[in-house]
């Protein structure tokens, strides 16, 4: 099942958990108290909820206030927390069921070839499917050519599979109806796996049958009888459509079929993808393991049904949340909160079923002993677990976890909370004291990061297992398919290196084949600088030394730059307090400072937010915050120093206005745009989309840039504020230079598959309509030449060539892309380790009249001019800056920074 839904999911045991006590001690309970009693399990259809006891009764919590939500409401440190649900949901006690129908083989058998179980149909209560948008096109049928010729051409290879014979894709869509009205999703997969022979090779989700060919009849009644009671059953079939697999069904019912047909190799499905148990790999002096498995997905691309295959790995912690309760309990003295801090927000893998839950709550007035009613009577979590699964729980007296249902399983009506026990739980993931730990996620990155070689061997290992495995030969027999061995051959090209440009009289510097120039700042000034006169440095007694040494670096790498730097007035501070660093930045701010540079002692989130909230949001004074151990040599030598140095003074010109290097773009008036998005990292319902504009007017002079930070509460990554913004940058460029720009590129990024449609038809369209209103006010009749692509770098296509990574600037735009719009993959980047990863564009509008072969050259262009770093980054500048100033706002700041930083790169 692609989505992991349990089959047996939809007749769940009924009745209220009942709270039964022994008189044993809990080693969990000061003072040998017992649990208090539990609260009430309600599920009047399908599984046991967490849910409010009723009021009064004898040691149990009354009702939830007044005005409450479905969420856990917040309580003190010492009291209870309160949970609440609506009594018509249904949670998924730790995946607990007893179906009131089965089928031998378990859980997958009874599936036709493929097809997840679902209610609709059975004559319950029908699951509220989201509608199914076709695939975006955004490309007409006379449009222009959309393949490329600039370039050195080159043969490459990618991570993609053909199907080599296949049926006609155009699958028919038939309507089921279950006369009398089925109890159990699983026995309706059943009732119609009885008419194999007729049906064929078929997909069926408990409401719509999919089938590979026309049935005999246009409208069937087939007659089917329950194995075990004897029931007579009619199915109805009546044909709805025809599917386009080119849209989104048809992509759907493809990758049903794929996943059924690795179901042969023996993976556990583990959130949304494949995992191989038996070959992972444990790193042992971590305490963690990593399962090794594939992320697949098959539709229509230009010419071809392609096969897309990643290789992906999942982390385990080898301790399960039971474990980080007892080390909560043995170091803590208020070991509830601990135990709540450690494992909120955490993702657990419950192995009795291979299902992945998020952990929302934690209540230790329910322990395994508590019981809940079903229609043979009550029963306890411990009983349950050893009747259904063999499996023993230890501690009777341990807590449950609480997880919120997910939304695909709240659209059907379980909208409750499921409880779960923590011994059962394995923790995922990792924390971030692990994520900071170098030498672990070196160890983790020796086994993830692929090399090209590496990564075609596991790929191809993958093909053979799924051509020899019977069960996968049997799908692709059925639905006449299969699958080439080799990987897909691709066309691509190679750009023309960039020249990097230090001054308006220099000849350039070409960027290398690994579009690195670091090297070049040795003897190149910068493009344009703002002298440094005004400036201090405030820095903790401790760590005077070692800023003083690199004052005197910084100073000698900017002369060798050409950027002048006064020497600046050094403020030392008693400590690192960051009330302190408060007073100080008061007292300075007042003297009207170009810059101030902070040293600080260590990574505290607390003093590096306390710092930019008062120099971005009170006031809109750029600073430059640097960590002692990075100002620290090494060796002790302070030549060591110097790379770091180099880099801080690029940093700090941009931040004043200056512009280190550029590249030629032959385009004059030209206005490029990027926007990104971040969540607010203290509440997820709130994000900030930032916007950032470089304004070009001549391609020989200095740019200018702008930017502008939005907030909007949906939590999603989709701003109503673009064309707001947008409107804000022209006006800006018209400030600057006298007149609207002639040409504006957008690059969008931050957007997932699912909201192509929303972006194009909200954002683009707004967009345009807005920017036309501004031109026509302007006197220019004429169309806005406006490009706007979506940027994505969350890809799983990959690109080898002669199973080495391709160089950067390598483009692909064809075989893989897809037919329904002007799309193509640029690899911008050199990486050392692992496989490189390409950036997919997509141009949703283009009234530019460019030829592609501009687009593709200009977004590679783009992706040389981020300043905070001398090379190529994955995605264009505008984006990065887009992406790094959302960032800062919603991790740091939590509001907007002030409108007077509006003209410069101060969150570099």
């Amino acid at each position: 099942m692609a989505d992991g839904r349990d089959p047996l999911g939809r007749d769940r045991m009924r009745g209220a958990v009942n709270p039964s006590h022994h008189g044993s001690r809990s080693p969990f309970e000061a003072r040998g108290s017992h649990p208090p009693p539990g609260p009430a399990y309600q599920t009047p259809e399908r599984r046991p909820g967490w849910v409010p006891p009723p009021s009064g009764a004898p040691g149990v919590r009354g009702p939830p206030p007044s005005g409450s939500g479905a969420g856990p409401a917040r309580a003190g440190p010492n009291e209870p927390r309160h949970h609440y649900t609506s009594s018509s949901g249904a949670g998924d006690a730790a995946g607990a069921s007893t179906s009131r129908e089965s089928t031998p083989g378990g859980p997958g058998a009874a599936r036709g070839l493929g097809g997840p179980a679902g209610p609709g149909g059975l004559g319950g209560k029908p699951i509220r499917r989201r509608p199914l948008a076709d695939t975006l096109r955004t490309r007409l049928a006379d449009s222009k050519t959309k393949h490329g010729s600039t370039g050195q051409t080159l043969s490459l290879q990618s991570n993609y599979f053909k199907l080599v014979k296949r049926v006609d894709w155009t699958l028919s869509h038939y309507a089921v109806s279950i006369v009398p009205p089925c109890p159990s999703p699983r026995l309706a997969q059943s009732l119609v796996n009885e008419h194999k022979t007729i049906l064929g090779g078929f997909v069926f989700d408990g409401a719509n049958l999919f089938t590979g060919s026309k049935l005999p009849s246009e409208e069937m009644v087939l007659h089917s009888k329950h194995d075990r009671t004897g029931d007579k059953y009619e199915v109805h079939i009546e044909r709805v459509a025809t599917v386009d697999m080119t849209g989104e069904t048809g992509i759907q019912v493809l990758n049903l079929i794929l996943r059924r047909a690795m179901n042969g190799l023996n993976l556990q499905l583990v959130g949304r993808n494949l995992y191989d148990a038996a070959a992972k790999i444990p790193v042992r002096e971590y305490h963690i393991e990593l399962w090794p498995g594939y992320i697949t997905s098959i539709r229509q691309h230009e010419a071809d049904v392609l096969v897309c295959c990643e290789i992906a790995h999942k982390t385990m912690r080898m301790q399960t949340c039971y474990d980080i309760l007892r080390e909560c309990q043995r170091h803590d003295r208020n070991y509830k909160d601990a135990f709540r801090k450690a494992v909120l927000g955490c993702v657990v893998l419950t192995g009795y079923n291979n299902k992945t839950y998020t952990i929302n709550d934690v209540t230790f007035d329910t322990t395994p002993e508590s019981t809940f009613d079903t229609k043979n009577g009550p029963i306890s979590f411990m009983e349950y677990y050893k009747n259904k699964y063999n499996i023993r729980i230890r501690d009777a007296f341990q807590p449950m976890l609480l997880s919120r249902a997910k939304k695909k399983d709240a659209r059907s009506g379980d909208n409750e909370l499921m409880a779960l026990v923590p011994e059962l739980c394995q923790m995922t993931g990792l924390t971030d004291s692990m994520r900071s730990d170098f030498k672990m996620m070196r160890a983790m990155a020796d086994h993830t990061r692929l090399n090209p070689d590496r990564r075609i061997e596991r790929l191809e290992t993958f093909n053979r297992r799924l051509q020899t495995s019977p069960e996968s030969q049997e799908v692709f027999r059925v639905w006449k398919m299969e699958l080439d061995r080799r990987l897909v051959d691709v066309p691509g090209r190679l750009l023309p290196q960039e020249m990097i440009f230090f001054s308006t009289t220099s000849t350039g510097v070409q960027a290398g084949d690994n579009a690195d120039w670091t090297a070049h700042f040795r003897d190149n000034p910068m493009f344009a600088t703002v002298r440094l006169s005004r400036w201090y440095l405030v820095v903790p007694g401790r760590c005077q030394r070692e800023a003083n040494d690199f004052l005197g670096c910084m100073i000698k790498a900017a002369r060798g730059m050409r950027f002048e730097i006064s020497n600046c007035e050094i403020i030392p501070m008693q400590d690192d307090n960051p009330n302190t660093y408060m007073r100080t930045l008061d007292s300075i701010i007042n003297k009207d400072p170009q810059m101030i540079m902070c040293v600080v002692s260590n990574n505290k989130s607390d003093r590096y937010t306390a710092i930019k909230k008062k120099c971005c949001v009170d006031r809109a004074i750029p600073t430059q915050v640097m960590v002692q151990k990075t100002i620290t040599p090494k060796t002790g030598n302070i030549r060591t120093l110097m790379s770091v140095a180099t880099k801080v003074v690029i940093q700090m010109n941009c931040k004043l206005g200056g512009v280190p290097w550029k590249v030629k773009i032959p385009l004059n008036g030209l206005m490029t745009i990027g926007f990104d998005v971040c969540h607010d990292s203290k509440d997820k319902s709130k994000s900030f989309g930032a916007m950032v504009a470089t304004l070009d007017h001549d391609n020989r002079g200095t740019p200018k840039f702008f930017s502008t930070v939005s907030h909007h509460s949906s939590g999603e990554e989709i701003s109503t504020y673009l064309p707001l913004n947008t409107v804000k940058a022209l006006n800006e460029y018209r400030r600057e230079f006298g007149e609207l720009p002639k040409r504006i590129i957008f690059y969008r990024d931050g957007v997932s598959e699912g909201q192509l449609q929303y972006i194009y038809e909200h954002e683009v369209r707004s967009l345009v309509d807005k920017l036309g209103q501004i031109y026509r006010s302007a006197g220019i009749e004429q169309e806005v030449l406006l490009t706007f692509f979506i940027v994505n770098k969350r890809i799983n296509t990959r690109f080898f060539d002669q199973r080495l990574n391709p160089r950067p600037g390598t483009v692909v735009d064809n075989v893989v892309t897809l037919p329904q719009r002007t799309d193509f993959y640029l690899v911008s980047q050199s990486v050392k380790q692992g496989t490189v990863s390409p950036t997919a564009y997509n141009i949703v509008w283009d009234s530019s009249n460019l030829k592609i072969d501009h687009l593709q050259m200009l977004s590679y262009k783009q992706c040389h001019l981020y300043y905070n770093w001398s090379g190529t980054t994955r995605v264009p500048a505008v984006c990065q800056y887009a992406h790094k100033l959302s960032f800062l706002v919603g991790q740091y700041l939590h509001q907007a920074p002030s409108s007077l930083l509006e003209k410069k790169l101060y969150f570099l």
